[in-house]
């Protein structure tokens, strides 16, 4: 019987991506991948390790699976990798042994062998943390073709999940520095992938049955530029929204401070692809940008968001804010509530700061207890729940084209164009009065009307 491994896969699409290689890595070596853990030999948790709640998942997860043995069954070996086990690696490793294992990004090539010789005995060495950005040249130029065993890079794949939507890695790293943002430090400088490879791999994921494609990256909007053009992605989106089979393009992770007019174009006048804005603002207050290290004020930003809704009134725009930032004042939040009003965005994540390791803002003055943080958090979620449910409203009577994903207790379900993937809001589809809902399959692209909404969600009747 060969092997079987059970891939536990946390945190954000740019994982999914790399638990999709590590699948296929699995699958080359013969090994047969199982769903269910207590089925599998080695049970391989894919970590996060963005902020504390997602390291808290992680680790509760891999002492879930260690949890699963009992005498003769169960996992014989549980391994931890991702971003959690390259970032902490040997602490991880030394706070951890109910994980047989800690394997770093550089394991990822020999993933297989790897976790065969965790069954056969052997205790590989985990990673020592280190930061990854000076494995590469500091000059993005000099990087060009240095990427290829990046995770997610790779020319093998193997879909772990059978939807019409599938996220697409187009460059991984950051060379930003965000003062409360540790992600570089284990994901490395910015890289690109070819072109060419993106476009392959899109066209595979067409054959196997994905209409939309959700490019993903730590920054897109530097796409290309260790490639010598940093205009590269206003010509790739127009090659993959040509592919037979892709009905969309969607792009994430969008930074304010690098878009630019030529983009925005791009986006909002492709057939094919979405007008949909995955803008990472922040805050709103240009001193607490300023501390943060980020580009920005409320009257940029919001210049910003007009002129995309100059060139798409109906186009999709999302953020994410952080709250309780060392020094934020009263008047700041104020500031945000001003943004967040006047911008009238459609989703927007509020996030209640926390240290992270090794980050500047670690270590600046003037921190907040936690009854602060959460009063700010709980004070801006109650604003955003009510201007977000105030935008969708704004929505009915509006035409959108839902890509039909599923049905839940009996009711269709899918997305529009402005709603990205798991986080955005849904479009329930339902029959007009007195008529029945034609045929739909996941997959479809059904033309509809908004015609109520429930929260972010939509109401939609077929046309």
């Amino acid at each position: 019987m060969s092997t079987r491994v059970s891939l536990v896969t946390l945190g954000c699409a740019r994982n999914e991506v790399d638990s999709e290689e590590l699948a296929a890595r699995f699958a080359a070596a013969g090994m047969t991948l199982v769903d269910d853990a207590g089925d599998a030999d080695a049970v391989v948790v894919n970590t996060c390790g963005f902020v504390a709640s997602a390291k808290k998942d992680s680790i509760d997860t891999l002492l879930a699976a260690a949890d699963l043995r009992d005498g003769d069954t169960g996992p014989r070996a549980v391994v931890a990798v991702g971003c959690l086990a390259q970032r902490y690696g040997t602490e991880l490793a030394g706070e951890l042994p109910e994980a047989d294992a800690v394997l770093g990004f550089d394991d990822y090539p020999e993933i297989a062998a790897r976790v065969q010789a965790v069954l056969d005995g052997e205790r590989p060495a985990a990673p020592v943390p280190t930061d990854r950005r000076l494995l590469l040249p500091l000059a993005p130029a000099q990087r060009a073709g240095r990427g290829d065993d990046v995770p997610g890079h790779a020319s093998t794949r193997r879909r772990l999940d059978a939807g019409p939507t599938a996220p697409l890695k187009i460059a991984s790293g950051c060379d930003r520095r965000c003062s409360f943002c540790a992600i570089p430090t284990f994901r490395g400088a910015f890289v690109s992938r070819r072109p060419a490879d993106v476009i392959d791999e899109a066209r595979w994921l067409a054959t196997q049955g994905v209409r939309e494609l959700f490019l993903v990256s730590e920054n897109s909007t530097s796409y290309g530029k260790d490639l010598g053009d940093l205009r590269l992605l206003e010509t790739m989106l127009p090659e993959l929204a040509a592919l037979e089979g892709i009905e969309r393009v969607r792009v994430s992770y969008l930074q304010p401070a690098e878009m630019r007019p030529s983009l925005i174009e791009v986006m909002t006048t492709t057939p094919g692809v979405v007008p949909y804005f995955d803008l990472s603002f922040q805050h709103a207050s240009g001193s607490v940008l300023r501390a943060m290290k980020r580009f920005g004020d409320t009257e940029r930003f919001l210049d910003l968001v007009a002129a995309i809704r100059e060139r798409d009134p109906r186009a999709g725009l999302r953020s994410n804010v952080i709250v309780g930032f060392p020094g934020e004042t009263s008047a700041d939040v104020d500031e945000l509530e001003r943004f967040l009003v006047a911008a009238q965005l459609d989703v927007v994540g509020v996030f209640g700061y926390s240290d992270e390791d090794g980050t500047t803002a670690a270590n600046l003055p003037n921190h907040h207890g936690d009854d602060v943080v959460a009063h700010r958090v709980e004070r801006i979620t109650r604003l955003v729940e009510e201007l977000t449910s105030q935008r969708a409203a704004q929505r009915v009577g509006e035409c959108v084209a839902v890509l039909v994903e599923g049905t839940v207790d009996g009711e269709v379900e899918g997305r529009a164009a402005h709603q990205g993937p798991d986080v955005d809001g849904l479009c329930l589809v339902r029959p007009a009065v007195g008529r029945l809902l034609p045929s739909m399959t996941i997959g479809d692209v059904v033309p509809a009307v908004v015609v109520d909404s429930e929260g972010v969600d939509l109401v939609v009747e077929p046309r």
